[in-house]
């Protein structure tokens, strides 16, 4: 999982590298640069969560018998949604 986020207080003072207090928006861009960084960790796991469902879909889809014939028809559906909005989600991020 990634890492929390952290709240800074405006009683909190964040030092440059060379020791002198940060200005505020300094401060602002650290943690926009941040939330960019955790939000493109978790747009990551909701890519490879589509992944796996695509790959679970798929083997019930396959599934013969065993499987409801409107449970495999609904996976098989499940299967090229995901195939496709995995493959919109990594386009869409090689653009950012």
């Amino acid at each position: 999982m990634s890492a929390p986020l952290r709240v800074v207080t405006a009683s909190r003072r964040v030092e440059t590298e060379a020791g002198a207090p940060a200005r505020l928006s300094d401060q602002v861009r650290q943690l926009q640069a941040e939330a960019k960084r955790l939000a493109g960790e978790h747009i990551e796991i909701l890519r490879a969560n589509l992944l796996q469902t695509e790959q679970i879909a798929d083997e019930i889809a396959r599934g013969g018998d065993a499987y409801p014939p409107g449970v495999r028809d609904l996976a098989r559906r499940l299967h090229e949604d995901s195939v496709a909005k995995a493959q919109l989600i990594q386009g869409i991020m090689a653009r950012v």
